[in-house]
């Protein structure tokens, strides 16, 4: 491209060549100044946006603060969420506590030694002594971190409630097992197993204990159970019956008084009868049967061992 220049000052025309590498030049330059006038008046302008009218100010601001109120929305809605998940995670800890408190009890520990209220202590090396780096965690660690607790409390609840329905049922069979001696005496009359008949002098089998006491003795259940006889017996007398379920019943015969009837809810150690000497008797006495499935079984076994050895007992006799 050529430029011929005409002035009055000059006494011939001139002309000017401009080839492809010079208006390739000059667009660059047109270029950078407007990109360089552009920058020039956002600093101008941010610089004294304090000091600009209102409507000038809130056009400045206007995308700055547009990205400040979505970041604090989310923050909000983020810090409202996490908020919520503490909250259930309290009333997890709460029923968690009230749960390991009724299996501490269930399990015979002291709370002395397993309070749940305190706190457990903790420490350890900081990260500057043993040499590890640090960091704060970011919004998303911490949310997980929130939901892996949360996931553990409702595992650990679960195991707990297993545990306590275990704890339970053994205690409650336990107080099912004729453990609790019928009658408040040093000594029994006669064993289980063979012995000589006190009416024939011939070698028969005995399938109890007797416990020889004054008459009008109270008898007491030797277990939890419900009254499934009362009746008088031409051998045993007056004779109460006791199921204790799982097949297992207690037998207290020769009574001279009945207290509790058929059909009665009786608990352990409750007062069921009175000590006599009526039906095939030489004396008063408590004669004490265990059977298991109809199997009269030695109720020493049982009244001497603790209720967990017991319940082995029962289960073996089976």
């Amino acid at each position: 491209m050529q430029i011929i220049l005409l002035h009055p000052r000059f006494t011939h025309a001139k002309s000017v060549t401009l080839t492809r590498r010079h208006l390739v030049l000059l667009l660059m330059v047109f270029v950078c100044s407007i990109i360089g006038g552009a920058l020039l008046l956002s600093y101008v302008a941010l610089s004294q946006a304090a000091n600009m009218p209102a409507p000038v100010r809130d056009l400045v601001g206007s995308s700055s603060s547009v990205e400040d109120a979505d970041k604090d929305k989310y923050l909000k809605e983020n810090l409202a969420l996490m908020a919520r998940r503490v909250g259930e995670m309290q009333a997890q800890m709460m029923r968690l506590d009230a749960l390991g408190e009724r299996v501490q009890g269930l399990a015979g520990v002291k709370p002395t030694e397993f309070n749940f209220g305190e706190k457990p202590g903790r420490g350890g090396l900081s990260p500057e002594m043993d040499g590890t780096s640090s960091r704060d965690l970011t919004l998303s660690e911490f949310q997980a971190l929130l939901d892996g607790m949360s996931h553990d409390l409702e595992r650990r609840a679960d195991y707990l409630n297993v545990v306590e329905s275990a704890l339970m049922s053994d205690k409650i069979q336990s107080r099912l097992l004729p453990t609790v001696q019928p009658v408040n005496v040093a000594y029994n009359a006669s064993t289980f197993g063979r012995r000589l008949d006190p009416f024939t002098g011939r070698s028969s089998m005995h399938e109890g204990i007797d416990f020889a006491a004054p008459s009008g003795t109270p008898i007491m259940a030797a277990a939890g159970g419900v009254v499934t006889s009362a009746e008088f017996h031409p051998a045993y007398g007056n004779m109460l019956e006791i199921d204790h379920g799982n097949d297992m019943i207690t037998r207290y015969a020769h009574a001279s008084r009945l207290v509790v009837q058929l059909g009665d809810i009786v608990r352990r150690g409750q007062h069921i009868a009175d000590i006599g000497s009526t039906g095939r008797s030489t004396g008063p006495h408590l004669h004490f049967e265990v059977r298991i499935k109809g199997v009269a079984q030695d109720p020493h076994k049982f009244l001497v061992a603790g209720a967990s050895h017991a319940k082995k007992l029962a289960l073996s006799a089976r």
